[in-house]
């Protein structure tokens, strides 16, 4: 998987990442990894690397409701470190994407959980995977399946996790350099079929390759507002279903280049910033994505008929919800917020932890420039609108946005949410 957004866990200060911000699995992640041999917890496997994936799918995957025992098996066995960087492999059992190289990231590993449980992969499939990227997906299903086959339209991408993938003997994991959305003929037709990249509708050849009875998931939709969609062929034809929203980054090659609907990063905009609209009504607000203790309310809303509400009991608990957009730090200086919030009893983590919206920048290479904050919170008060004025870095093409209590406890309350961007 490749075309992920970049790593969407971050600190509020990078610069104080250790002493301010370790919070959750990662607290613990640091502390099973440096715990002496001898004091080791009873039942944790005595490899860190172990340690660490067992942490994870307890802490990331299974406490967030994947549930399928193949696919969590999986994810405790695929040592995710080995696909990435690495520089980067102190980070790899995080709840975070991670670059890997030709502007494309590993998604998080919730992400791949929840795309292989939303696929219900048997042990005789035979599955196509389109976006290989640094083969870590196929792995996941390798482990489940008996063959999985991978296509990458990068190849120096495609050549590296075929590599991989051979080391690591994954032997029924079949990597094809080249376009993915022409599928693999030769070997069709599939049981299943995933995309790890956003198109804006479902491939003809992706289509006509999956048999009758099976099932795709396609993450669909505009840059940096994709959903999840299920679908199942019967006759011939595709029957959908409506998933989470998501978030992945621009593809590389041709039919990124097709894209009829495109986003405007000289006017960049907030989406269902009154957290309105929930399309498919699973309670969770339409246009954000990685929402983690999030859930929509009706009882007093500022505006309209809903608010967002984010809520942890924990020190370390994830409640976050995120959003994804283009933006021309050329053209654009300062973005201006305004919020009406309200909060109850939030406190800063036990390491320091504190409840934010904040943006992080991103250049034209997927790199972060910069992570500013927009409003911080703690304490207890009724709705109150907040404002505050960003600088936007020069060298920034994406931004993310995200709402978090980022490991402070309390709840906090979000309505009318809106953004405004101001020339140089």
């Amino acid at each position: 998987m490749t075309t992920f957004f970049p790593p969407w866990h971050h600190p509020i200060d990078p610069k104080e990442w250790f002493s301010t911000r370790i919070t959750g699995s990662a607290v613990a992640l640091l502390w099973l990894v440096l715990l002496p041999a001898g004091a080791t917890p009873q039942r944790q496997p005595r490899d860190p690397w172990v340690r660490a994936r067992h942490l994870l799918v307890a802490e990331a995957i299974e406490a967030e409701g994947i549930t399928n025992p193949a696919v969590l098996e999986s994810m405790r066995t695929v040592p995710r470190h080995e696909f990435v960087t690495p520089k980067l492999r102190a980070q790899a059992y995080f709840d975070q994407s991670l670059p890997i190289g030709s502007k494309q990231t590993i998604s998080p590993p919730y992400v791949v959980a929840y795309m292989t449980q939303a696929l219900d992969p048997q042990p005789e499939d035979r599955i196509l995977e389109i976006g290989t990227g640094s083969g870590y997906q196929a792995a996941v299903l390798a482990e489940i399946v008996r063959d999985v086959y991978t296509i990458e339209i990068v190849p120096e991408l495609a050549r590296s996790a075929a590599r991989r993938l051979e080391r690591l003997n994954y032997t029924n994991a079949h990597v094809r350099e080249g376009d993915g959305y022409a599928g693999w003929p030769e070997q069709a037709p599939f049981d299943r079929i995933i995309v790890t990249c956003s198109p804006e509708s479902v491939p003809r050849p992706l289509i006509d390759q999956l048999r009758n009875g099976g099932t795709m998931i396609v993450p669909i939709g505009k840059r940096y507002q994709q959903t999840f969609h299920l679908f199942h062929k019967s006759a011939g034809k595709l029957e959908q279903k409506k998933l989470i929203s998501t978030l992945f980054v621009p593809m590389t090659g041709h039919s990124e280049e097709l894209r009829q609907l495109l986003p405007d990063a000289d006017q960049p905009a907030i989406v269902n910033g009154g957290f309105d609209t929930d399309v498919n009504d699973d309670g969770k607000a339409d246009g954000w994505h990685y929402q983690r203790r999030s859930k929509l309310m009706e009882d007093s809303p500022v505006d309209g008929m809903r608010y967002l509400r984010l809520e942890a009991e924990e020190n370390g608990q994830n409640a976050q919800a995120l959003q994804g957009m283009a933006i021309n730090g050329r053209r654009l200086g300062l973005l201006d917020f305004s919020a009406w919030v309200q909060a109850a009893n939030i406190r800063p983590g036990s390491r320091g932890e504190q409840s934010a919206m904040m943006i992080h920048f991103y250049n034209a290479q997927r790199s972060e420039v910069a992570t500013e904050v927009v409003m911080r919170f703690r304490g207890t008060w009724s709705w109150e609108k907040m404002r505050r004025r960003i600088r936007i870095p020069r060298a920034a093409r994406e931004m993310i946005l995200r709402i978090g209590l980022n490991g402070a406890t309390g709840r906090l309350d979000v309505d009318d949410f809106a953004m405004v961007a101001i020339p140089r």
